[in-house]
């Protein structure tokens, strides 16, 4: 059976018109193992020339990735189960092994990836071939397009705020009218993940949605003088930004949802702050997280493409129930990240804003604590958030089935289902006070 799908992956690689052009820029010869059985993948310009079943005693190739054939079998499910669903989910959790002249790999890993995963999109494994977890039907509700023209009930602004005694010019977004609801997005991103969320009229009936992008990114402007410095993300900075942005906008207790550095700084903020805010709300949030690659210098470096890394990198977060417009939306707004900002705001994510030995400090009666973790991220783990959670008294925490590390901008309306009972709650004990 095995090898049956390897023989076949020139055929399905060769045929599909996108992946051949992703990868037009790639030649080269890389070992795939399943169990101890090896195959020699070559490709010509984005085509696969050959693929050899080994054993081999002495070949050239440029880097492998090594599997059981247990673990290729789930991988290659038409929806794999969590953690069997990418390459760097398996090598996180030992399922797998990636080396050898990583910097080719890096260079083209979405093409890499999307090469591997070619077999579920066939019947090879039994999985219909109109419906498959690289392309997932939409919803009734994702299918209907707005009527053109159409306007969006979002506006959007810029605001000065002072930072560690810096100026910087902050361009935000927002809708609706009620208790403030305050949206951070994830490292590297912007506040497009957050459009679903502020054209939810379910939410914007009763909140005022507000999504801000942090300075260096988006359409947020960095410091003067950005062009001396290494930009790295300290807790301290970005706890200011937040109580800036609120304070300049006279925001009253405002709720705080954020998803990965935003979902961690919902817990310092929880720790130094829990006064001002109503609830807090950490979308992957823990106090740490087990890094899933360890050399984040992929991420700014001459030759691999900022966007193009961070965006394939991202790709595996992603559940892979989630529909192809909004998956492919969220990477678009990977691909688009200023020179090392990624980078940088992963200096808070790993290093500076640890938490661990920490969190047991929080008080929820203070201000409630609600923790929500896509089932498919492993980067913060479900159990990570577990974890943290158990060491809080009184947090909520929730893992949220067929969505991954964006469940706002992947799967809003998978994401919907979870966050409209947590701000009813949150707006019904506003009610009641």
């Amino acid at each position: 059976m095995m090898s049956s799908v390897f023989e076949r992956l020139p055929e399905l690689v060769n045929d599909d018109a996108d992946l051949v052009r992703r990868g037009r820029f790639l030649t080269v010869t890389f070992l795939v193992t399943s169990g101890a059985t090896q195959y020699l993948v070559r490709v010509v310009e984005g085509r696969i020339a050959a693929v050899e079943r080994g054993p081999f005693l002495m070949r050239d190739w440029r880097f492998a990735i090594r599997a059981s054939e247990d673990a290729w079998q789930k991988f290659w499910e038409p929806v794999p189960a969590a953690g069997y669903h990418d390459v760097f989910a398996m090598a996180k959790f030992g399922n797998a092994v990636i080396e050898g002249d990583l910097l080719v790999l890096m260079q083209n890993l979405r093409y890499v990836q999307d090469l591997l995963a070619a077999p579920r999109q066939q019947e090879v494994l039994g999985a219909p071939p109109s419906v498959t977890s690289q392309t997932p039907v939409p919803t009734e509700r994702e299918a209907k397009a707005p009527a053109s023209p159409h306007v969006e009930q979002i506006a959007g602004r810029y605001v000065w705020l002072t930072v560690a005694g810096q100026l910087h010019r902050v361009f935000f977004e927002q809708a609706g009218a009620g208790i403030p609801l305050v949206c951070l997005h994830t490292a590297g991103a912007d506040t497009k993940q957050w459009r679903h969320i502020l054209n939810d009229a379910a939410i914007t009936r009763h909140f005022r949605v507000l999504a801000f992008d942090m300075p260096r990114h988006g359409k947020s402007l960095p410091p003067v003088g950005w062009q001396h410095e290494e930009y790295r993300l300290t807790t301290d900075a970005y706890v200011e930004t937040i109580l800036a942005f609120c304070e300049a906008l006279a925001l009253e207790r405002p709720v705080v949802l954020g998803c990965s550095i935003g979902g961690k700084i919902v817990l310092h903020l929880a720790l130094r702050h829990p006064e001002r805010f109503r609830a807090l709300v950490g979308l992957e949030a823990a106090d740490y997280q087990q890094p899933w690659y360890d050399d984040t210098a992929w991420l700014h470096r001459p030759d691999v493409h900022g966007g193009e890394i961070g965006s394939a990198l991202m790709s595996g977060l992603i559940a892979p129930q989630s529909p192809a417009e909004t998956r492919w939306e969220t990477l678009w707004g990977y691909a688009q990240g200023g020179p090392g900002v990624f980078r940088g705001d992963l200096y808070f994510y790993r290093a500076e804003g640890d938490l661990r030995g920490k969190v047991d400090a929080i008080d929820t009666r203070r201000c409630p604590l609600y923790l929500l973790t896509g089932e498919y991220d492993f980067s913060c783990t479900p159990d990570d958030t577990r974890r943290t959670a158990a060491a809080i008294k009184g947090a909520r925490v929730t893992v949220m089935n067929g969505l991954g590390h964006f469940p706002m901008s992947e799967h809003p309306a998978q994401f919907r289902t979870y966050l409209l009972p947590v701000l009813e709650e949150i707006r019904a004990h506003a009610a009641r006070a």
